[in-house]
């Protein structure tokens, strides 16, 4: 293709006490359009994420930070605007970042771009309008780790 896809593995740390060892993961292939804000949906959606209320970042290995960079949710205000940043834009082959969901219960994800870039064709069946998780292994733990329905 003529224009960049990656794949990007992202890794489940563990967080709000719940520590992942061996850490759940999961392959998405993200497009030259698709922003840290849709790369953020994807990972939610493919780690059970229900609850997405809770506010959101990304660490670059250089330490840049994107997310909300809305003042009135106390975040600093250096950070950039993660529905601005195209991934493509930001990260090479190769390259590490952190995610954060629920900056309060600190969700701690790894990602690290794969070095072969990809055919979405050949990898998903069609171009997916959104990043997609391709592949994926481990379990998942409850957000708020709950083991049952009635659970407080």
């Amino acid at each position: 293709m003529a224009r960049t896809w990656l794949r990007i593995r992202v890794d489940l740390r563990g967080g709000g006490g719940i520590p992942c060892d061996p850490p759940p993961g999961r392959i998405f292939i993200v497009g030259p359009s698709h922003s840290f804000a849709d790369v953020a949906e994807a990972i939610d959606s493919a780690f059970a994420r229900w609850d997405r209320g809770h506010l959101h970042c990304f660490e670059m290995a250089d330490g840049r930070r994107n997310g909300y960079p809305d003042d009135a949710f106390g975040l600093d205000p250096g950070w950039c605007d993660h529905a601005r940043l195209t991934v493509v834009r930001e990260v090479r082959p190769g390259d590490a970042f952190e995610y954060t969901f629920d900056l309060g219960d600190d969700w701690c994800h790894v990602g690290r771009v794969e070095t072969e870039k990809v055919d979405p064709v050949k990898e998903y069946g069609q171009v997916p309008g959104a990043p997609v998780a391709i592949w994926g292994w481990g379990a998942i733990p409850d957000h708020y780790g709950r083991d049952r329905p009635d659970d407080d």
